[in-house]
């Protein structure tokens, strides 16, 4: 029965020490990561600090809300003879 207890996730709007950050989004200092929720408890970001969990889930919510720029790809190709 312990097992079953040990896997079930906990939600993380039940969490009491989370932060609200711009009333839209939560971060919770975990054992080792900080991790950032929306607010209906999905996972968004988990970084080494505080701000840098704040300021990737800004970014991650900014791009989501108007759209990634396009990005640019390369050929890993040499030309010419060798």
């Amino acid at each position: 029965m312990d097992s079953i207890k040990k896997m079930t996730k906990r939600n993380p709007l039940d969490i009491q020490d989370k932060k609200l950050i711009d009333e839209c989004f939560y971060v919770v200092k975990g054992k080792f990561l900080w991790d950032s929720y929306d607010k209906e408890g999905n996972g968004l970001v988990s970084a080494l600090t505080e701000e840098s969990c704040i300021s990737g889930t800004r970014f991650y919510l900014k791009g989501r809300q108007e759209g990634w720029p396009e990005t640019k790809s390369y050929s890993g190709e040499v030309g010419g003879k060798l």
